[in-house]
């Protein structure tokens, strides 16, 4: 299957890691790679297992978008990377594989990942009005707000987040060790 991988135009950097493949693609030819995959007996690519992302705010191609398949018929996964600038957006695979749906939808709602011609690219995962993405590397701990419902006030109320890192005492000796003579001592009873 290596040798065959390797004419897909578009992938790059195709590795055998034994109970995996492992390759780059160019985000341009997302569609054309993605339906190869699935389409073509050799493969058989046909489950989409995850879609997911990781920032690196340092890089110039901010995010990597990472794709995992499945191919249940020869019992191999293939995790598939690209790179993209942060303003940069990249095709929805949703005609290719109908569950990238949601996938698609925590990236963006998590990164701020654009995807083109999404049916319905909205906020998944976070509160109404939420401003930024939490899993980007220079999201703030605080200065946001959150939203709740209210029993008291019977409505839904914005406050803003407290994400407090409280002292804590800790107490390291054994439980054991710190007790005085109490319900396990038998000493008395003798």
């Amino acid at each position: 299957m290596l040798e065959n991988l390797k004419k897909i135009k578009g992938l790059s950097s195709i590795e055998d890691k034994s109970i995996f493949y492992s390759a780059n693609f160019a985000k341009e030819e997302i569609i054309k790679v993605f339906n190869e995959l699935k389409n073509n007996e050799i493969f058989n690519f046909n489950q989409l297992i995850d879609i997911t992302a990781i920032d690196y705010p340092s890089r110039e191609k901010r995010f990597e978008l990472i794709y995992i398949l499945l191919s249940m018929k020869k019992n191999k996964r293939i995790i598939l990377k690209t790179s993209i600038n942060e303003n940069n957006n990249i095709d929805s695979l949703t005609e290719v594989f109908k569950a990238s749906d949601w996938y698609e939808r925590e990236c963006y709602d998590l990164f701020g990942i654009n995807f083109n011609n999404h049916p319905d690219l909205r906020r998944i995962m976070t509160d109404y009005n939420f401003e930024g993405f939490p899993l980007r590397k220079d999201f703030p701990l605080t200065g946001h707000t959150e939203v709740r419902y209210d029993d008291i006030e019977k409505k839904v109320v914005y406050e803003p987040v407290k994400l407090t890192q409280e002292y804590r005492d800790f107490d390291y000796t054994s439980p054991w060790e710190g007790m005085s003579k109490g319900i396990d001592d038998h000493s008395d009873q003798e």
